[in-house]
């Protein structure tokens, strides 16, 4: 959908997808140098519902894409013309990353299924997001071109990411890269609405003005830089809360060790317990 509301979706979705990774990949590694079967257990869980979800999200960009009142509804070729390829375009995409959503299901659902597939074909739904993003804008104003070629970075950065992790899985670092690039395209696909179809009766920017092109530049450094906060300050989070809950635990068999091994102690307990 060439309006605000065909990027704040597709935003919001990456958005909510990279703020989840950004809890969930710390919680998984400082978890790891613990309780490994437990963890296994309880993350293979997690893992089917967020692919689940995964999947869910895509096809409901799907049919926004194609059933909006002036959407395709499904028809490609017509009277010698092709309808509405921009919103096959994004529809294309979200097919994409619906097959990930249901390869990475199928990868904790089967063991039969090789590991490493699931992040092969999310390496290719990101690359493939990325294709055909690059093919989207030619022919169009100078701004429009520029602020979705800054897109690619961020999409065309997370699929050598991805592709890496085929090799390197549950490697941390490159989990956070790809949160961070996550977060940014969807930051980033909300200020691209913002800036071509501006809500609220706001003034339209200059397409033509090499200043603009100049702010958006900028623009997207900070967009990456709050991106990266995002990502640290989850990951700090979850490190002092898991940090607290160990010497919590801690302290308590420590006190019931001490308990345990001081008689007076149990007969002083046993004596309260029979006076209530």
């Amino acid at each position: 959908m060439a309006n605000f509301k065909g990027h704040a979706l597709p935003g919001s979705l990456f958005l909510i997808v990279g703020l989840w990774w950004s809890v969930k990949y710390p919680l998984k590694y400082f978890h790891q140098k613990g309780k490994r079967t437990l963890l296994t257990r309880h993350y293979q869980r997690l893992e089917i519902i967020e692919a689940a979800i995964r999947t869910l999200f895509p096809v409901i960009g799907i049919l926004a894409e194609q059933f909006v009142p002036d959407g395709p509804h499904l028809h490609l070729y017509s009277d010698s013309q092709w309808i509405k390829l921009m919103n096959w375009q994004h529809s294309t995409m979200y097919l994409f990353f619906s097959v990930s959503g249901l390869t990475d299901m199928l990868t904790y659902l089967f063991s039969h299924v090789p590991l490493g597939l699931d992040r092969l074909v999310m390496a290719v739904a990101t690359f493939n997001e990325g294709f055909l993003f690059y093919h989207h804008v030619h022919n169009r104003p100078p701004l429009d071109q520029y602020i979705h070629s800054l897109l690619l970075c961020a999409v065309f950065g997370g699929a050598v990411s991805i592709f890496l992790e085929v090799i390197l899985r549950d490697n941390i670092v490159l989990e956070l890269f790809r949160t961070s690039l996550t977060i940014l395209q969807g930051t980033w696909f909300w200020q691209i609405g913002f800036v071509l179809f501006p809500p609220f009766g706001t003034q339209e920017w200059d397409q033509n003005d090499h200043s603009n092109l100049m702010f958006i530049t900028m623009c997207f450094c900070w967009h990456y830089l709050a991106a990266l906060g995002i990502v640290a300050t989850n990951y700090s989070l979850v490190y002092c809360l898991l940090t607290r809950l160990k010497r919590h635990r801690e302290g308590e068999i420590i006190g019931i060790q001490q308990l345990k091994s001081d008689p007076t102690a149990q007969k002083a307990l046993l004596s309260g317990s029979d006076e209530d």
